[in-house]
């Protein structure tokens, strides 16, 4: 269901969407989204439930620091509460689902399936463009094998009652390897997002490689997303193809939690806003979306193996989990600098 504050915002949008504000339409977007899992939830793999997940937690950090500045501010305030409310309900059912028809990756990731694993940005910095790589490789580093059991490892999931912060060399080397293309970029990323959360302290105990002695775990994340922002740059310049929209939405979600304002960018958004099905809620909705991910998953040099489940209408899990997600970090960004949410956004 739309909720009330949102029935006003659709009459406006068919009118004059230009005098909208910028937290205007992402949490009409939001509604939209909240809407499609509580039809679905049941039915969103893991990778798409964890994308709700991570927008809890962000609805969460919105309701508790949202600006009391007017009516309008405060009507869309009790509109994300009404969203939260609902989300939390509609969680725990997914959740409930993922544990009884996938066992073993359900246990794998059990800890990121609660919205307190997930760290928010507290402050805001930027990436840095003398850190892009000179060249980077035309083949993706390693497989999803192999990520999620370096994850795993540092979770403690690796087994029943496992010690958790473990970083093997092969872990350690691969996660750290730079030129990596793609997924094995932003899944290096999502590696040490999971160890600092976890509080692994110290990832790079045992690298003995000089030319890294004074690399912390800080600067590999400015490094990685310094040049995701700039695989973004060029894939928004030349055109976003519906394989590399998901990979797109993938890095400002990520980048974004670790606190790099400048993936929030306007124009950005307007483009993630336009990609959503407008009737059903979900993103990635395509007659034909199965091929386009097998033909990409055919490409070992584009991308690493996903666990990507079409839903029967059609729409994808994972996108759909990430889109919201990333949505929800623009939401607390802008609520951050209100004076940028007045902006006309289209």
């Amino acid at each position: 269901m739309l909720y009330p504050f949102f029935l006003l915002l659709i009459l406006t949008s068919t009118v004059n969407l230009s005098g909208q504000d910028v937290i205007d339409n992402i949490l009409l977007s939001l509604s939209k989204g909240i809407t499609y899992f509580e039809k679905q939830g049941r039915n969103i793999n893991l990778d798409g439930v964890v994308g709700y997940i991570i927008l809890q937690a962000q609805l969460r950090k919105a309701t508790r620091t949202w600006p009391d500045s007017d009516f309008l501010s405060l009507s869309q305030r009790s509109a994300t509460v009404s969203m939260l409310k609902a989300l939390n309900k509609s969680l725990s059912a997914a959740v409930s689902a993922l544990q009884e028809t996938d066992t073993k990756y359900f246990k794998e990731f059990e800890p990121i399936l609660d919205s307190s694993f997930w760290s928010l940005p507290s402050e805001w910095s930027s990436t840095d463009p003398s850190l892009v790589y000179t060249s980077v490789r035309s083949m993706e580093c390693y497989d999803e094998h192999l990520s999620d059991k370096c994850m795993t490892l540092l979770l403690g999931t690796w087994k029943d009652n496992g010690t958790p912060c473990i970083v093997t060399k092969s872990c350690r080397d691969v996660m750290t390897q730079f030129g990596c293309p793609h997924y094995s970029l932003s899944h290096q990323l999502l590696y040490f997002m999971i160890g600092t959360m976890k509080g692994c302290s110290r990832m790079l105990k045992g690298d003995m490689r000089l030319s890294r002695v004074n690399i912390t775990v800080d600067h590999y994340k400015r490094i990685f997303c310094s040049n995701m922002i700039k695989s973004n740059q060029e894939s928004f310049k030349n055109g976003l193809t519906s394989q590399m929209q998901d990979l797109f939405l993938e890095n400002i979600l990520l980048c974004g939690l670790v606190g790099f304002s400048d993936f929030y960018k306007l124009e950005w958004l307007q483009s993630i806003l336009i990609w959503q099905d407008q009737e059903v809620g979900c993103f990635g909705k395509e007659d034909d979306i199965a091929q386009i991910f097998e033909e990409f998953l055919d490409a070992p040099h584009k991308r690493v193996k996903r666990r990507e489940k079409t839903l029967n209408d059609g729409c994808s899990s994972h996108m759909t989990g990430v889109t919201v997600s990333a949505l929800g970090g623009f939401l607390n960004y802008y609520l951050s600098e209100q004076d940028i949410t007045k902006r006309p956004l289209i």
